[in-house]
């Protein structure tokens, strides 16, 4: 069973199965909580439009997050503008929440002029420079030893960002993994390290992967402190993710976090998970929707009714029908930006090419040519 560790060894603050909490909810303004069941909601419309557009053939790919919401928003609200996001497939709900423009995550997904990176990465490389949210990579853990020099590098600047850096559990295998933990840990290095437990490696199972009993106790190793969390708990993640933050602040160095989620449907948009897990034995306290979860305590607490909800809803799917309109209509990058966009000067071997494509010296183009 790919799903290891037992309910109740997991931080809490949402009650579950007759399983109390095992931690305070964090502090949370009513309008702390909208902003995230907002962004809650917002992937998990976004995951249902996107995967019927890759099946309609208008979009390449696509890699959803349903199921996994809470420990993406919970943790990713923690992060303050100045901080970074190096992500891992599933965290663009993160960049979204902090400001990131429905119409450009649209526009990298059709890979035209409204993505930042002009149609040059593979789908779900989102990419904001204004959000601070560094590219994901293709191959997986590279991003950890990457956001371990950032973190280094503002330790040393003093200016007191701190860099959330994202995982699957299938990244714990990889050395890059290793590498980071370990001078992030010798470094100090602001750095909180988020892993989003799942239980699959596309297909491998967590099991076939490593002995040990989950992620988290893998920090202990690397002398840092690592906690294992219902990843289908908002408010836990929250809550564990504001307390690893402070550590950081404080000068005491990097954690690890261990959100033990499910996803609800395959690796991504060309993936059969029937094809290698059996859903009849998937524990049932793993299943239970983090949405639903959230809607629950929200509407106990009059925070969000009913009525609420539907508004939000309604807002959500004006908003993306709208940007969806704008960025499937947009213009493909025109030839020239595969020259302008590489040096802040175009040298003389790249003039000579742009020249012989029919391109003028400022980089626009005097025809249409387009990728």
């Amino acid at each position: 069973m790919a799903t290891h560790k037992k309910p109740e060894n997991l931080v809490r603050v949402l009650p579950l199965e007759g399983l109390p909490a095992t931690t305070a909810a964090p502090k949370l303004s009513a309008e702390q909580h909208r902003d995230m069941f907002r962004s809650m909601l917002r992937i998990r419309m976004l995951d249902e439009k996107m995967m019927l557009l890759q099946r309609q053939g208008r979009i390449a790919f696509f890699g959803p997050s349903a199921g996994q919401e809470a420990a993406i928003v919970g943790s990713g609200s923690v992060a303050r503008a100045e901080d970074w996001i190096f992500p891992a497939l599933r965290e663009a709900g993160v960049a979204l929440h902090r400001g990131f423009p429905l119409e450009q995550y649209f526009g990298q997904l059709f890979g035209n002029v409204l993505d930042p990176q002009k149609g040059r990465q593979q789908p779900m490389h989102f990419s904001s420079g204004a959000v601070h949210y560094v590219s994901l990579s293709s191959p997986i853990a590279t991003q950890l030893p990457q956001a371990v020099g950032a973190a280094y590098a503002a330790k040393l600047r003093g200016d007191g960002t701190v860099i959330f850096a994202y995982l699957g559990d299938g990244a714990t295998s990889e050395h890059d993994f290793h590498s980071a933990l370990n001078f992030a840990s010798v470094w100090k290095a602001p750095v909180l390290f988020l892993c989003q437990n799942n239980g699959w490696a596309i297909s491998v199972p967590f099991e076939k992967q490593t002995a040990s009993d989950g992620i988290a106790i893998k920090a202990s190793a690397y002398g840092m402190p690592g906690i294992a969390v219902d990843g289908n708990d908002v408010l836990a993640v929250r809550a564990t993710t504001q307390m690893a933050m402070d550590r950081a602040l404080r000068g005491e160095g990097p954690v690890l976090l261990e959100f033990v989620t499910w996803r609800r449907g395959g690796h991504s948009s060309s993936d059969d998970p029937t094809r290698y897990r059996d859903e009849d034995q998937i524990p049932p306290w793993v299943l239970v929707d983090p949405l639903q979860r959230y809607r629950d305590y929200l509407r106990s607490a009059n925070i969000v009714n009913v009525a609420d909800e539907q508004i939000i809803v309604t807002e959500l799917q004006s908003a993306m029908d709208a940007a969806l309109a704008i960025a499937e209509n947009a213009d493909r990058p025109s030839m020239d930006t595969l020259f302008t966009d590489v040096y802040a000067a175009v040298p003389p071997h790249l003039q000579r090419q742009m020249d012989s494509a029919g391109q003028d010296t400022t980089g626009r183009a005097e025809g249409a040519f387009p990728l």
